[in-house]
């Protein structure tokens, strides 16, 4: 998609499988919420979860958003295609002048270093402060994301407030899904987009309230920061990519009959 002159264009790197009634449920709902949603799922119960990431061409920028599952194959991730779909793009790893994470859970930083060399050798990594101390530096660090992460520190660039990170591309920090989850916000002549990362991983998500996933960092917060963004994108016309939703195709919220609903648009799509 285009807005303005930026190009938008989704990353596909494979799918994921969760157990929907395991990760996700409702707060404060009696049943079984999925009952009303059901076609959402396979056969099994399953929430189908692509994953991948976003390629984002500004004037002389070249930024990835987020990095695929990487070369994952354990029966429920499996990524690999991250590069090859960037190829079909013209973009080879050379070529990304930045890499922006969303957040650091293994879903969307596998490309980010393979073995322990960068994968985009000449591009700036960047991600909120909040989610490096978290995941990286604390005590409490995951060893698999010092492992994946740790060779980026001399090229990263973090940052603690929002701010533009290349022109039309704009931070908003998203915090609850983990402590530094952040948005970014695309516009230009007058047309927006935005792209959310894990503030939600189904549409439910956007058009019902209480919704919570079991790795939500803080699942009060991450309702809270969900709801508000709801009520300052709905009805706008801004252009939503999630990381997770099917074909990472690009959606909207608008308000028919009183009710918010997600709908796709039609011509966007991988």
């Amino acid at each position: 998609m285009k807005i303005g002159s930026i190009k938008i264009t989704p990353v596909l790197d494979g799918s994921g499988r969760e157990v929907a009634r395991e990760v996700l449920s409702r707060a404060r709902s009696d049943g079984d919420p999925w009952l009303a949603h059901e076609e959402l799922l396979d056969t099994d119960g399953n929430l189908e979860l692509q994953v991948g990431g976003y390629l984002i061409r500004t004037g002389d920028r070249t930024i990835v958003v987020d990095a695929g599952v990487g070369t994952i194959d354990n029966g429920k991730y499996r990524g690999g295609q991250f590069l090859e779909s960037l190829k079909l793009q013209g973009v080879e790893p050379g070529d990304v002048t930045d890499v922006v994470f969303t957040h650091l859970h293994f879903d969307h930083v596998g490309w980010a270093t393979k073995k322990g060399a960068i994968v985009f050798d000449n591009a700036t990594y960047r991600v909120h402060r909040a989610d490096w101390e978290h995941f990286v530096e604390s005590p409490d660090a995951e060893p698999g994301a010092v492992r994946k992460l740790a060779p980026l520190a001399d090229r990263l660039e973090l940052f603690d407030q929002d701010e533009t990170l290349a022109p039309g591309v704009d931070t908003r920090h998203t915090p609850g899904h983990t402590p530094g989850s952040t948005s970014l916000i695309v516009s230009m002549d007058g047309q927006r987009a935005t792209v959310v990362g894990d503030l939600a991983h189904t549409p439910v998500e956007f058009t019902e309230p209480d919704w919570q996933f079991a790795f939500d960092f803080d699942p009060v917060q991450a309702m809270s920061t969900r709801a508000d963004f709801v009520a300052e994108f709905v009805d706008t016309g801004t252009a939503v990519l999630a990381a997770h939703f099917p074909g990472l195709r690009a959606g909207r919220l608008v308000t028919r009959a009183g009710r918010i609903e997600w709908t796709y648009d039609e011509k966007e799509t991988v």
